[in-house]
């Protein structure tokens, strides 16, 4: 190794490296991935790599989940061919990026990413390796050996290779023993990878639940400290990282791996508050718990979910401060939800982008919550009709769960959607009965100490 590289390796590691780690490599009979557990694209991918005369592996995340009884969802590919090398072996294929350089091919709807290994040192020129003063990868397309791109991986669960050439799973950084170990370690000095990309604490957290894995104890330690790193991370990327924490199916550990690590209040500054509000944290708590339930239910059953009824849900509690502080001040009530609504997204994608497409329909989602309780007439005729409806009701729902708003309302709902139209004329006829005799009240939030 050059003196440079091992000085860098010393920095990154802390400790004296004189070589590159030596790969424990188990042969085919000696691990349990198999080519049937792979994609037909992902073996296209790596056979054509091969045949075009350059080393091609699996790696990564897809390992990990076979070794671990899940399903991979997508397959990643090294190799040692660059990615001008790589593209022309392929008719559908295309070079993106520009923080790293990648080439995507696709098959069909399946897409597999085919990165080049990647070097340890940093010694190269500003066009292909950039960091900020803090230490923050902002490019890196410099290439090198395998043994170099395994170190740079970011979790020891993460940095295994499956190479087609022999079907022999290569193992770099003890990452077998710690997947039989379920823990979580970062490769090398885990300050100085977090601050490398503040993104790997939620990638850490996102593990941890999904895999009902523990942190290693020098893992965790730096993650509080060092949690505001995320606000130098991109707001569109922040966005892409909530979807996997929420909408893969482990949204309810995903809320207590964020709120164990002190990460939540930084995805979430405004709803982290409230949820340390004395008066009303347990019925924040709740409201979110019961959603990120509710949510990989859906996801198991593979039921449709959208971003937007879950960021309704974790920005209500922002909402409902920042609307009952305008009702106090004596605003319309109109007035108030819409002012409100505007001032949480306005503060909420300063952290995580929120798609226009998704924003519009949380503030359908709100609106509706008051208008619920409007049934007379044909009001909630016209209710049903409503393209958001049935997500305002799910929301509802969800608030009568929490302990928010008493229960009552939601149950109403549920028996004029399932009555025939004599049933559902009946029931908005007995609303006017409960008026007449002083029964009926308009539903509002609850007024408090602000």
């Amino acid at each position: 190794m050059s003196g440079k590289l091992s000085a860098f390796v010393t920095r990154i590691f802390g400790k004296s490296s004189t070589s590159l780690p030596v790969p424990d490599i188990h042969t085919r009979e000696h691990h349990e991935i198999s080519r049937k557990q792979l994609s037909r694209a992902a073996l296209d991918v790596l056979y054509g790599l091969h045949k075009g005369g350059f080393d091609a592996y699996l790696v990564g995340g897809c390992l990990r989940d076979i070794l671990t009884g899940y399903t991979p969802k997508d397959f990643d590919v090294v190799t040692n061919a660059t990615p001008e090398e790589a593209k022309p072996l392929f008719r559908r294929s295309r070079i993106i990026g520009r923080r790293f350089r990648l080439v995507h091919v696709m098959f069909g709807r399946e897409t597999i990413e085919v990165s080049t290994f990647r070097a340890l040192t940093s010694d190269h020129a500003d066009d292909d390796h950039s960091q900020s003063d803090g230490g923050l990868i902002l490019r890196d397309n410099v290439y090198g050996s395998i043994e170099e791109d395994a170190l740079r991986r970011d979790f020891t669960i993460n940095a295994l290779y499956y190479n087609i050439a022999d079907f022999a799973l290569y193992d770099f950084v003890g990452s077998l023993k710690d997947i039989e170990r379920k823990l979580i370690r970062l490769i090398g000095d885990p300050e100085q990878r977090y601050r490398e990309d503040p993104v790997r604490m939620l990638r850490a957290a996102r593990f941890a639940a999904k895999l009902n894995f523990e942190l290693e104890a020098s893992t965790e330690k730096p993650i509080r400290p060092l949690a505001t790193l995320l606000y130098q991370v991109p707001a569109a990327r922040l966005f892409d990282e909530v979807l996997k924490l929420f909408l893969t199916g482990h949204a309810l550990s995903s809320v207590a791996a964020l709120q164990r690590y002190s990460l939540f209040e930084v995805l979430f500054p405004e709803t982290g508050k409230r949820l340390h509000d004395a008066e009303q944290k347990k019925i924040w708590q709740a409201l979110i718990e019961q959603a990120a339930r509710n949510t990989d239910v859906r996801i198991a059953n593979e039921r449709p979910v959208t971003p937007a009824f879950l960021y309704a849900v974790l920005l209500w509690p922002a909402l409902h401060k920042r609307l009952q502080k305008h009702l106090d001040n004596g605003m319309p009530y109109a007035p108030a939800m819409s002012k409100a609504s505007g001032q949480v997204l306005n503060e909420q994608i300063k952290v995580t982008t929120i798609p226009k497409r998704f924003s519009t329909v949380m503030r359908e989602i709100w609106d509706l919550q008051a208008r619920l309780d409007s049934r007379h007439g044909r009001r909630a005729e016209a209710l049903v009709e409503h393209p958001r409806f049935r997500a305002a009701y799910d929301f509802l729902l969800l608030r009568e769960q929490s302990g928010e708003i008493e229960p009552g309302l939601g149950e109403w709902w549920t028996q004029y959607q399932e009555a025939d139209s004599i049933g559902r004329d009946q029931l908005v006829r007995d609303l006017g009965q409960g008026a007449s005799s002083g029964k009926r009240r308009r539903r509002r939030p609850r007024r408090q100490n602000t």
